[in-house]
């Protein structure tokens, strides 16, 4: 990745996205950042519920106008409430379809002719749950199997001009687990990626030169149970 490149990573502000941000800055890029709170010093951002995808487009065209145009875009927000679908309410369920997929959408839609003029790069986060189903997912599961057949045929509609890469991480060391109820924690022997590594893995795919693409990448833990 050229030193000097804009990056807009969606959930810029914790988790896996706060990871790609440093690892941006560390490389010499320019993070940007989307998210419902302030990421770290000094990286430009615009506050925005990604559930509100117009909203999400109009933040999107904002950090790219301010940056003088966009090099790459990594869509790292996600979020999940698990349980049974009928536990679960239907405002809770459709949100986290719309932050995880309809979001990763409409960011990527709206970056599109500045990543068309940069010849930049698309990186969304799926996750192991996006190929492999499980009980009290059903959301999630929706909405990253989503992610994953949106990004290959985005792949193929966007190749020659924009290069794409889905990544499928496994579950990370992050705050994503903290709100769930106790037992769809992970547990004290949970095998978790350091979100950094599985960040590493995207500035791989980002530094890529135009023409060379990373299509897709699988990163988790050895013993990570959700894959295969």
């Amino acid at each position: 990745m050229p030193s000097g490149s804009a990056v807009l990573v969606t959930g810029g502000s914790s988790g896996l996205g706060a990871a790609v941000v440093a690892a941006v800055a560390r490389s010499g890029g320019r993070p940007l950042v989307i998210d419902r709170r302030a990421p770290g010093d000094g990286v430009p951002w615009v506050e925005c519920d990604l559930a509100d995808t117009r909203a999400a487009e109009d933040a999107t065209r904002q950090l790219a106008e301010r940056s003088g145009g966009l090099d790459a875009v990594v869509t790292a927000a996600g979020m999940d409430v698990p349980g049974r679908l009928a536990d679960v309410p239907a405002d809770t369920w459709e949100r986290i379809v719309a932050v995880d997929l309809l979001a990763t959408a409409a960011v990527i839609r709206a970056a599109l002719p500045y990543l068309e003029a940069s010849r930049g790069t698309i990186v969304t986060v799926a996750s192991t749950l996006g190929v492999k189903a499980v009980s009290d997912a059903t959301a999630y599961c929706a909405a990253k199997f989503g992610v994953v057949g949106f990004t290959r045929a985005l792949a193929a509609e966007l190749a020659g001009t924009v290069g794409v890469t889905l990544l499928i991480p496994g579950g990370m060391r992050t705050a994503f687990f903290d709100e769930r109820d106790e037992r769809y924690r992970p547990g004290a022997d949970a095998v978790l990626n350091d979100p950094a590594d599985t960040a590493a893995a995207v500035m791989y795919a980002l530094s890529q030169p135009p023409g060379c693409a990373v299509r897709e990448m699988v990163v988790c833990a050895e013993q990570e149970s959700s894959y295969p």
